[in-house]
């Protein structure tokens, strides 16, 4: 495990404890009621952290109006004009994200750093393929992983001159096993927590793989602070499976679900009994596993670790808890029962 510099976003303290799920709002920065609508709805959804894109001036009255809504952090996007985060701190903002090389001199960067620590504001440097500079793109030739761990090393290195320890550091990449490198060296290198990312991954069905793969293979390795997973879909649908990406590592709380592939042993309709039970756990916050089995040999034996499930017979089912089989029912008792027993738990 890392040893990790502790940073807090408002309510939040980015030590390694407890890993923080993040996105971004997607609405037009002129629409504060929209933005206001979404930011809820994220909270609702499980989001912990969000973070909102400030183009102009007029954008920054998106902070109080969001921070009025909602009670978990928000984060500023700041490319290029240092104004439009010396503003947004002024606003009330819990954090900024800046690229240190691309908001002008290193002036600029100072009064950044000053007014962050005054108010006790982290910032978090995002570096990605697009972001780096001329120099170290001559020297690697590519957006290499080992390229973006230098550009974030440099930019951590201007902050830490301006006296300012505060950072969390992103080295993101929409190609994934570079993402992976770039973090693991970069985890090597310092003790600023970790922002995780596949940047740009894509729609739903391909982002939510590339991420899982990104994501999940550095939080296996104890890497990573928080994450976001992002999609060109709703955010909500971000928050949903980045939770997914959690449990599977072991890493959140919630329903783990557990079901069997199928095979010809199956003598019920397992495909659609276990979609309509997973859609009946997802609002389910109890930490237990479900498993939805196909049969004997796949029940009770193979799935003896789950602490409910149930096993299928022909046209029929047995539900068992840990292995022990604590009642039969019919096809259609199968899912109520479930709940019941869960409800129970």
């Amino acid at each position: 495990m890392r040893n990790i510099r502790g940073v807090k976003v408002g309510n939040c303290t980015l030590d390694g404890e407890k890993i923080y799920i993040q996105s971004m709002l997607n609405v037009p920065a002129s629409d504060i009621e929209g933005n206001v609508r979404q930011a809820v709805e994220l909270e609702k959804a499980g989001c912990e952290i969000i973070r909102a894109a400030i183009p102009d001036m007029e954008a920054v009255k998106l902070i109080p109006a969001i921070k009025s809504a909602v009670k978990i952090p928000l984060v500023a996007d700041i490319h290029f004009n240092y104004k439009l985060a010396l503003e947004s701190v002024a606003a009330g903002i819990d954090k900024i994200r800046i690229n240190p090389g691309n908001i002008g001199d290193f002036e600029n960067v100072r009064l950044v750093a000053d007014a962050c620590r005054k108010k006790n504001i982290p910032i978090r440097i995002g570096v990605n393929s697009g972001s780096l500079e001329k120099d170290i793109l001559e020297k690697y030739g590519s957006p290499t992983a080992e390229a973006l761990t230098e550009s974030a090393l440099r930019h951590a290195e201007l902050l830490e001159r301006c006296d300012f320890g505060d950072i969390v550091i992103s080295i993101k990449s929409s190609d994934v096993p570079t993402m992976i490198k770039g973090y693991r060296l970069i985890a090597e290198k310092t003790d600023y927590p970790l922002h995780l990312g596949v940047t740009e991954a894509g729609t739903k069905r391909m982002g939510i793989i590339k991420s899982a793969v990104g994501i999940g293979s550095l939080l296996a390795d104890g890497i990573g602070e928080t994450i976001r997973v992002s999609l060109t879909a709703d955010p909500v649908e971000e928050v949903s499976a980045a939770r997914d990406i959690l449990s599977a590592v072991g890493k959140g709380g919630g329903i783990k679900f557990v079901s069997c592939p199928t095979c010809g042993r199956t003598k019920i309709d397992l495909i659609s009994l276990a979609e309509r039970t997973e859609e009946a756990l997802k609002d389910i916050s109890k930490d237990i596993t479900v498993a939805v089995m196909g049969c004997a040999v796949n029940g009770p034996g193979e799935a003896r670790e789950a602490d409910i499930g149930i096993a299928g017979g022909d046209g029929c089912a047995v539900l068992f808890r840990r292995g022990e089989i604590i009642k039969k029912v019919t096809e259609e008792e199968i899912l109520p029962a479930l709940l019941d027993e869960i409800e129970k738990m």
